[in-house]
């Protein structure tokens, strides 16, 4: 049921492009440091439209927020940049 109506219910919904919901996954994932989800997700992005510079731009603003709640060494950010470059690199290689 989840991935009914988490795939299906959720983004079928008006009012916000795939891109869009793609790039707010990208930053609750990164937020809460979730390297796999985060990797498989970029590509979602990326098949929605979304462009590096929009990544990288949601990666950075999540950055900053993380670090309060996460830890005071932006390390959450940092690893978000490395799964990102990993998940993009893969993609032009294809």
């Amino acid at each position: 049921i989840l991935v009914q109506v988490g795939w299906g219910t959720i983004w079928s919904r008006p009012g916000l492009e795939p891109k869009q919901r793609s790039l707010i996954n990208l930053a609750l994932l990164a937020f809460q440091a979730k390297k796999a989800e985060l990797a498989g997700h970029i590509r979602g992005a990326v098949k929605n439209g979304a462009s590096e510079i929009e990544i990288r731009e949601t990666l950075l603003h999540t950055s900053v927020y993380s670090v309060p709640v996460i830890d005071c060494s932006c390390s959450t950010g940092m690893e978000a940049f490395r799964v990102a470059d990993e998940a993009v690199t893969k993609l032009k290689e294809e």
